[in-house]
């Protein structure tokens, strides 16, 4: 068994689609807290938009809220990119608070089943929208499933 993650920025509408039809995706799992982007260079991942589309190429799409970091954990990055003048679309790595916050009131709370089922008849692709893997949560969900469950997964 193997899980993929993604973003989007850096890409496209049709590299994007085009990136998921090559990984043979058959179920897009949206992790973000809050479904919209701002401004026309992403709108193709808005909620209704990007669902539409998903539905045309017949991948299945499920909002699993409970793996988004919430706004306090959130916060913890931003202050650090502040402190670092670093926007969001160019981070490559995120803050060892981010991290632990991210850990323990996440994914250590996280009741995994509903994935582990799903993971056996599906192949799946986390998504969130930072181009960088290692700059956004979905990083620490791969190692999760990886280190938890010996399941294996990489980022495209």
């Amino acid at each position: 068994m193997v899980i993929c993650a993604t973003g989007v920025y850096g890409k496209t509408e049709s590299d994007f689609f085009d990136n998921l039809l090559s990984e043979n995706i058959t179920l897009f799992i949206d992790v973000r807290l809050r479904r919209g982007m701002r401004g026309k260079k992403y709108s193709f991942v808005n909620s209704l938009y990007l669902q539409e589309k998903l539905k045309e190429i017949n991948i299945k799409y499920l909002y699993l809220k409970g793996l988004a970091p919430t706004s306090e954990i959130r916060q913890e990055q931003k202050v650090e990119d502040d402190k670092n003048d670093t926007k969001k679309s160019l981070r490559t790595e995120l803050h060892s608070n981010f991290i632990e916050k991210y850990n323990n009131n996440i994914l250590d709370n996280f009741n995994f089943d509903q994935i582990l089922e799903l993971i056996k008849k599906e192949k799946i692709v986390f998504f969130c929208v930072e181009e960088h893997c290692k700059a956004c949560h979905r990083s620490l969900l791969l190692k999760r499933l990886k280190e938890g469950f010996n399941i294996d997964g990489y980022c495209f």
